[in-house]
């Protein structure tokens, strides 16, 4: 093995990659969440597009833990 072939890095974990997008979902979870509630429209309109708001969090979060756990079964499975 030479010096070049020591310093190029091997194939990217799946683990690794599940984790991350894992962290991205949670954290849109979070913003998506503070969002709807920082929003000022008032009314019947404003309740149901925050409804919808928080619904999408919720799918985001769920899709989070979703990929948390497969990260983990990926760990596992080694």
């Amino acid at each position: 093995m030479n010096a070049a072939t020591r310093l190029r890095p091997g194939p990217p974990d799946p683990a690794d990659g599940l984790r991350g997008h894992s962290a991205a979902l949670h954290a849109h979870a979070l913003r998506l969440h503070a969002a709807a509630e920082a929003l000022e429209w008032r009314g019947p309109q404003g309740d149901a597009f925050r409804a919808e708001v928080a619904a999408l969090a919720d799918r985001c979060a769920t899709a989070a833990t979703g990929l948390a756990v497969a990260a983990a079964q990926l760990e596992g499975g080694r």
